[in-house]
């Protein structure tokens, strides 16, 4: 029995081991007590691995799915609020929160905006057909080059019926949209409750509050401002085009973000739907008379001006229109009418200036995309048809 020896076993509670953290080797314990919270608590030590473990991927990377980041670089290039969003705010009385009783070209005006949203984002475009120059704009079929959704109610459900139909033209698609249509088979394109709907919108994005206000034989709701700062913006951006200063374009009273995409553009489309509309009004509340009539004029001008394509052929002279008019359809909007409209004899030189540098820097906007912004001209054409306007 004088051969065998006992082992040492690392036991943390004998005494001989208590003794030695006493005597000096507390470095030891000191290092150990470190790594872990208490011996005494094996869960509290489990939980404190796990912890390092997590932060330790955290420095490495984490998981995302880089869909998520492209959709957020395509929102980052367009405004919070929609172009149909906007032309609604525009038409609200403040404290009232409701539109006016006798709008009736609201509703159609909005399913323009609609499809010229769809084409901002570059979800529609006109068909790739060289043949399609010999029709008027308004005949011309629309195509969806692509069907994400982009996150927006209205948005999406017209995606998908323009993405599940036969090609139609950008007038058919407003009719249908609107429930202007005698095939009862295709009563169903119609879009209900669009105003409603585009309220509840901009009360999800804090800028509209619900409501409910009695009209003596009925209850309606109604949805007054809260956010008047996205109003005043809607206003600027409006009277920076209609009441410009300078014969340059202030880019600073439009959109403010650079990142957005198309603001010329976008700023445009917001006047000519506003005036397709007729909620400028509210627009040009704070102008007299006279700068109301100018204003008036101007969005006139910009109407014949953008309601063409390729864009600037109105500002020409009418031989050069007729020319330049010539193969691409817009010669049906009659151009030497347009030129010689009364809106146009009372235009000063320097008005006839800016509006050329409007068109200019709209153009600039175009690139790649010439297909999308014909359907965006072809809009505004339709609205400049419009008996209202008329």
């Amino acid at each position: 029995m004088s051969g065998l020896q006992r082992r040492r076993v690392n036991n943390p509670n004998s005494e001989h081991d208590n003794h030695l953290n006493h005597n000096g080797n507390s470095s030891t314990s000191k290092r150990s007590s470190s790594s872990l919270p208490s011996s005494s608590s094996p869960r509290l030590a489990g939980a404190a691995g796990a912890v390092i473990a997590n932060s330790e991927r955290a420095h490495k990377g984490i998981a995302y799915d880089p869909r998520d980041l492209q959709v957020e670089a395509e929102q980052s290039q367009h405004p919070k609020l929609t172009l149909m969003e906007e032309v609604l705010l525009l038409g609200l009385k403040d404290r009232q929160g409701y539109l006016s009783f006798w709008n009736d070209n609201i509703s159609y005006a909005l399913r323009g905006c609609i499809l010229i949203e769809l084409a901002l984002r570059k979800r529609i475009a006109m068909t790739r057909d060289p043949n399609r120059r010999r029709y008027d704009l308004a005949d011309r079929l629309v195509e969806v080059t692509s069907d994400k959704l982009t996150g927006e109610v209205l948005l999406d459900e017209t995606l998908k019926l323009i993405k599940t139909s036969e090609k139609l033209s950008v007038g058919s698609w407003i009719d249908l949209l609107s429930g202007e249509t005698w095939n009862v088979m295709k009563i169903g394109y119609q879009l209900k409750q669009v105003r409603e709907r585009l309220a509840k919108g901009l009360v999800d994005k804090g800028v509209l509050r619900t409501e409910k206000k009695n009209f003596l034989l009925f209850d309606m709701a109604t949805h007054p401002i809260v956010d008047t700062v996205s109003k005043r913006n809607v206003i600027e951006r409006v009277l920076a085009l209609a009441t410009p200063n300078t014969v340059a374009l202030d880019m600073n009273r439009l959109h403010k973000n650079p990142n957005i995409k198309a603001r010329v553009t976008r700023s445009v489309a917001l006047l000519l739907s506003g005036y397709a509309a007729s909620v400028l009004e509210n627009g040009f509340a704070s102008l007299n008379y006279d700068a109301r009539e100018e204003a008036f004029m101007r969005t006139d001008e910009l109407l014949n001006e953008f309601g063409v394509w390729p864009w600037g052929v109105v500002g020409k002279t009418q031989g050069a229109a007729a020319d330049g008019a010539t193969g691409i359809g817009s010669a049906s909007l009659d151009t030497s009418d347009q030129l010689e409209s009364p809106a146009s004899a009372a235009m000063s030189h320097a008005s006839v200036a800016q509006i050329a540098n409007l068109v200019k820097n709209a153009k600039d906007e175009i690139g790649d995309d010439e297909l999308e912004f014909e359907v965006v001209a072809t809009v505004f054409s339709v609205f400049g048809k419009m008996d209202s306007l008329l």
